[in-house]
């Protein structure tokens, strides 16, 4: 096998992983939010924040997912916008 076929089956394997984490990680923040919404007022304000800063933190590593995959695509198709 060829180093450039190697490095793309590499590629796509690491796409495929990283959106696979990037959905899990967005999942678990809608999970948060809707958390929230259904408990409304009975949740208490401690356990409110604490969902708050765990979406938050889903957010991040979900962008952070995705800007892997943007940066190792960075130099693809250059000079095309999509």
């Amino acid at each position: 096998m060829s180093n450039d076929t190697r490095d793309n089956l590499n590629t796509i394997k690491d796409d495929v992983r990283d959106g696979a984490d990037e959905a899990k990680h967005r999942a678990q923040a809608a999970g948060e939010k809707i958390s929230r919404d259904v408990q409304g007022d009975t949740m208490p304000v401690g356990d409110r924040i604490v969902s708050t800063v765990k979406e938050a933190g889903h957010n991040v590593a979900a962008t952070f997912d995705q800007a892997k995959r943007d940066a190792r695509h960075a130099g693809d198709d250059a000079g095309t916008k999509e």
